[in-house]
């Protein structure tokens, strides 16, 4: 049960009073994994006989307590405070000191072999590292198997093909799709390259990456314990511990990562929308989900309201991208000092696109159906078709009669015809589903 009582001290109350800036604390992600480093640092301390084995046992299941949330509420810092995290790391070791007890002390015992430098970005990487990979990384998978399925199921349902929103050649609503799942998957690949990076930790570096007050085999069986706790096989040394300590560069990397996808989020958002719109007076290529009423005045109005979602939780994060990208340009010399910054938009990102590609796939994709009548009235339409006709009398002469069709309005075949096109030329090779497949058969 989580403590009604105060268990923090005196440099917490310092810094709630020092911070008094948006009401928002630092994400409780990075709290649990920094309960976890402080917890298996206790326990190695006490393997190396640095730490009493009864006191390295009550850290540790005082730290267990918070990274299974049980003290949430005794973590009220300010998300915008020291650049490094420190006040909130002096937080941790000053709750995990309370409950241990017995004269276990929040710096001595607690923080042994270890700085806000290193133990704070620690937990940062930690916690971006979880959130990606255990609920990210399924959301994107589910994703992308809903807009696979439907490319299956839309493969013969041919439409015009739109570039710089103008008709162009027929192509399939399945060929649309699957370049929507192509875009997920690799969406997931850009993530996953950056999480190699991300699980290298800068643990050990104590205060400025020389590793002063730490035992040498620390930070090497440290990670050891959180891999083996976790399951997240990326945690690792960092390739240069002075690299690892001066800068967030991995976690630019994931933001950055997460920015294309929601790049990608809002081109087939958009997509979906324009092919949606209508029903009467507009492209009306799909029917999207109905799933409440799009207008408190006009009756019987739908709107495309989950790819609404999708369009602000992706600006949201490409928004946070800015910001993480230049927290991420100010660290001098051997620490960057904008984490609390970075871990606050990182994680925010992390959650959102988690939240709105499951709300995506189950609330919108599953859900949607090709309107025939829309695609069929389209593929028909659409006069880029006469791009087939190039092989046969050139693209001179298939621009004439394009031109002379768009302006009398008369059918594409009528116009050809008069131009002297053979009828048997053109009924063979103007074949809707034929052009889709392009140079496919």
């Amino acid at each position: 049960m989580p403590s009604n009582r105060q268990l923090w001290g005196a440099e917490t109350t310092k810094a709630v009073e020092n911070f008094p800036i948006s009401g928002e604390t630092v994400p409780v992600a990075v709290i649990h994994w920094l309960a976890r480093i402080k917890g298996a640092s206790a326990a190695v301390n006490g393997e190396l006989g640095l730490l009493p084995k009864r006191s390295a046992s009550r850290i540790e299941k005082a730290a267990a307590e918070i990274a299974e949330g049980r003290h949430d509420s005794q973590f009220p810092i300010d998300v915008f405070q020291t650049g490094s995290g420190t006040s909130t790391n002096m937080n941790a070791n000053e709750v995990i000191a309370r409950l241990a007890g017995e004269s276990v002390h929040a710096n001595d015992h607690v923080n042994m072999g270890q700085s806000s430098n290193d133990v704070f970005p620690s937990a940062v990487h930690l916690a971006a590292l979880d959130v990606a990979q255990n609920e990210l990384l399924p959301a994107l998978k589910v994703l992308e198997r809903s807009f696979a399925r439907k490319a299956r199921s839309f493969q013969n349902v041919v439409k015009a093909g739109r570039t710089h929103l103008m008709d162009a050649v027929p192509v399939t609503l399945g060929q649309e799709f699957a370049g929507y799942a192509a875009q997920i998957a690799l969406g997931q690949e850009r993530v996953e390259a950056a999480l190699v990076h991300v699980g290298q930790i800068p643990l050990g570096g104590t205060a400025t990456g020389t590793g002063l007050n730490t035992h040498p085999r620390f930070a090497e069986r440290v990670r050891a314990r959180l891999r083996k706790g976790s399951g997240l096989k990326q945690i690792a040394a960092p390739l240069d511990p002075f690299e690892a300590q001066a800068n967030r560069d991995a976690l630019v990397e994931l933001s950055g990562a997460l920015k294309v996808l929601a790049v990608s989020l809002t081109k087939i958002a958009n997509d979906l929308a324009l092919m949606g719109s209508g029903p009467r007076a507009g492209i009306g290529e799909i029917l999207l989900p109905e799933l409440q009423k799009g207008s408190s005045i006009m009756p019987g109005k739908v709107n495309p309201v989950i790819p609404e979602v999708v369009l602000q939780v992706s600006a949201q994060v490409i928004g946070n991208d800015a910001a993480i990208t230049i927290g991420g340009l100010q660290g001098q010399f051997e620490l960057n000092v904008r984490i609390p910054l970075i871990a606050r938009n990182l994680l925010q990102s992390l959650g959102l696109l988690s939240a709105v590609a499951r709300v995506f796939a189950e609330k919108c994709v599953d859900g949607i159906q090709a309107n025939k009548a829309g695609t069929e009235s389209s593929a028909g339409a659409t006069l880029a078709v006469a791009t087939a006709l190039n092989g046969a009398i050139g693209y001179d002469k298939a621009t004439v009669i394009v031109k002379k069709a768009t302006e009398s309005g008369r059918p594409l075949r009528e116009v050809a015809l008069a131009e002297g096109v053979d009828p048997k030329v053109y009924d063979e090779t103007i074949d809707l589903r034929r052009i889709a497949r392009g140079n496919r058969g």
